[in-house]
C-alpha cells in the first residue's frame, strides 16, 4: 500500500482531522489534529489493511527562527511539531509518519507547555519516547502514566532542545559553559 493510499484511507475515516499531508517527502506524512491523534493512531495500528504495530520513535521539533532578520523569510510561523515514525511487522518495509503541530506555548503564555494526548495506550514504546520529548522539547502528553523527566534531573529548568533555550552558567555549582 502506498503512502497516497494510506492517506486516502485516513481522509476517508477522519476527514477534517487530517489537516495536511506531504506524500512525496522522504518520509511521507500526514498532519493530524491533536484531538484525534489517539483515534488515528489506533486505526493505523488495528486496521487489517495497515497494521502499523511499531512506533519506531517520537521526535519533537522546534520551528523557531531566532534571528530577527531571517524570521520574516523563514516560511513558517513559530510552532512545535511532534513527529511519530511508524512501521509494520505484518507488512515488512511499510513505513509512515504522523505529525502533530502545536503552538510553542499553550494559550500563547510563555512557559505553559503545549499539550497533546499520549499514545502510550496504543504503542507501549511511546511511554519512553514521550518522556524524552517532554524532557528535552517541552511538550506535555496528557494521560501519560508517568510523565517525568527521563534524561535531565527533576530540578533542571527548561527544555534544552527549544531554540530559545538559555543554557545556565552553572548547575549545582558546576560550571556548564
Amino acid at each position: 500500500m502506498t503512502a497516497a493510499e494510506i492517506a486516502a484511507l485516513l481522509d476517508e475515516h477522519f476527514g477534517p482531522a487530517i489537516t495536511g499531508k506531504k506524500l512525496d517527502a522522504l518520509d511521507p506524512f500526514v498532519v493530524v489534529d491533536p484531538a484525534q491523534l489517539v483515534a488515528v493512531s489506533t486505526f493505523l495500528r488495528d486496521d487489517p489493511r495497515l497494521k502499523f504495530e511499531i512506533l519506531n520513535d517520537i521526535s519533537g521539533v522546534d520551528y523557531l527562527e531566532t534571528d530577527p532578520k531571517k524570521a520574516p523569510k523563514a516560511g513558517f510561523e513559530p510552532h512545535l511539531e511532534v513527529v511519530y515514525h511508524l512501521s509494520s511487522f505484518t507488512f515488512p518495509g511499510r513505513r509512515f509518519t504522523l505529525k502533530v503541530l502545536l503552538p510553542r506555548w499553550k494559550d500563547d503564555v510563555t512557559g505553559q507547555l503545549p499539550e497533546v494526548p499520549t499514545v502510550s495506550g496504543v504503542w507501549t514504546t511511546a511511554d519512553w519516547h514521550e518522556r524524552e520529548v517532554y524532557d528535552l522539547v517541552g511538550v506535555r502528553f496528557l494521560g501519560h502514566p508517568n510523565l517525568v523527566r527521563i534524561l535531565l534531573n527533576d530540578d533542571w529548568v527548561g527544555h534544552p532542545l527549544r531554540k530559545d533555550y538559555e543554557y545556565p552558567l552553572e548547575y549545582h555549582g558546576i560550571r556548564c559553559r
